[in-house]
């Protein structure tokens, strides 16, 4: 492949499309909460943390494509709708952001949690739990990645559902993986600053693409 080719290539919109995917879901898969919580601290005791992570990772595969596939048929067929996904990710997006900022300027830090779980159906139960019975995870997944993804053609669409999956499953299999490095320095409030600073540049830069699209 020639560079020009290539280069044509990158700006193409599958390419394109799949890295809105992977900054969507990386904005908001990496904003501290229960399930990053219980995932790290599971990882840093190496208990069953293999299974959580691909039970996390799969569920988010679904939800997300549930949501695209759904809220880009619904949206696809109006401008209405169009509009409002729009502008009403828009302003969830910023409104996500503000949030993540103020969180960076408070001292967040990781607790983990000292329970033990006895079994592999025991971790599987409690993940299911942490997973489906949070709204938020149904918030991200189904209604926000679903209304940004289907706004896209019908192929820039599964480019862009690929990135979002890719994204859940590389962030929680990093994480546990890395627990137990990565745990002393999340205990350190800076660590999270620097972290929800991060996602707020992250969900302020996908609402103004938004906005200007």
């Amino acid at each position: 492949m020639s560079v020009e080719a290539g280069l044509g290539y990158i700006a193409s919109g599958p390419f394109l499309a799949l890295l809105k995917g992977l900054g969507t879901s990386a904005g908001l898969i990496m904003a501290i909460g229960a399930q990053n919580a219980f995932v790290l601290s599971q990882g840093l005791k190496r208990q069953y943390h293999w299974p959580i992570a691909g039970i996390c990772g799969l569920f988010d595969a679904l939800l997300i494509t549930v949501g695209v596939a759904g809220a880009g048929a619904l949206i696809s067929e109006s401008e209405d709708w169009l509009m409002l996904a729009r502008w009403g990710g828009a302003l969830f997006l910023a409104w996500y952001g503000f949030k993540s900022l103020m969180s960076a300027l408070k001292s967040n830090s990781l607790q983990s949690s000292s329970q033990e779980l006895g079994s592999l159906r025991s971790a599987i139960l409690t993940t299911l739990a942490i997973t489906l019975l949070n709204p938020h995870v149904y918030l991200d997944t189904v209604v926000l990645i679903g209304s940004i993804g289907g706004q896209y053609a019908a192929d820039d669409r599964v480019w862009f559902t690929v990135g979002a999956i890719s994204f859940s499953f590389i962030w929680f299999f990093s994480i546990s993986l890395g627990a137990r490095w990565l745990a002393p320095l999340f205990r350190n409030p800076m660590a999270w600053r620097v972290l929800d600073g991060s996602v707020c540049l992250v969900m302020w830069g996908i609402a103004l693409s938004l906005i200007l699209a």
